[in-house]
């Protein structure tokens, strides 16, 4: 993928750094960025979900069902279409199997980002939002007080944890918001509390 392509060149503006040719020593800082390797991480994760996401072939099954069972009852009545035809009209695969399918092919998971705050400050820098989804796992970061603004800091991240593989917190990431609460003029425990 792209990350794997950036990596070879890498190597060779490395080479070309150690001749000293004009620019590319910027360039190399530039490709070996944390904010650009975050992004191509990011790029290509939405590649690999666009070509993988599943589809449901039908969001229609219970239809189907009644149809096929329609079917069956034309064809000859052999022992396995009776017993094929008694499974489809069972209240357990009708009531349950087929319309939770029918139900969650209708819906669109699609993660939705909050809007904006109204109230960024004009002189901050860059702000991201981030989205990280923790199932049962730990963050793979720890969040601190700076001793002179009194934000809310990340302090470290874990080599292998969720943020690091994530590639989307750094230290000295100030948190403004953490699952839609500010988080200004709390406590470092309460926040933790909150992620």
């Amino acid at each position: 993928g792209l990350s794997h392509v950036l990596t070879l060149v890498l190597q060779e503006l490395s080479l070309l750094c150690k001749r000293d040719v004009n620019g590319v020593g910027m360039l190399y800082d530039l490709l070996r960025s944390p904010w650009l390797q975050a992004l191509l991480k990011i790029y290509e994760c939405l590649q690999n979900y666009l070509e993988k996401r599943p589809v449901p072939v039908t969001v229609q099954a219970c239809v189907l069902n009644r149809e096929v069972v329609e079917l069956l009852r034309e064809a000859p009545q052999s022992g396995e279409i009776k017993e094929l035809r008694r499974l489809l009209r069972s209240p357990h695969l009708k009531a349950a199997l087929l319309t939770a399918h029918d139900t969650v092919a209708q819906k669109d998971f699609e993660p939705t980002l909050p809007p904006l705050p109204d109230n960024i400050p004009e002189n901050e820098e860059a702000m991201r939002i981030v989205c990280l989804v923790k199932n049962k796992q730990p963050l793979g970061a720890t969040i601190k007080r700076h001793e002179i603004t009194g934000d809310i800091t990340v302090a470290r991240v874990i080599h292998g944890g969720l943020a690091d593989r994530s590639g989307l917190l750094y230290a000295g990431d100030k948190l403004v918001e953490v699952n839609g609460v500010p988080v200004e003029g709390l406590e470092p425990e309460q926040v933790i509390n909150i992620l």
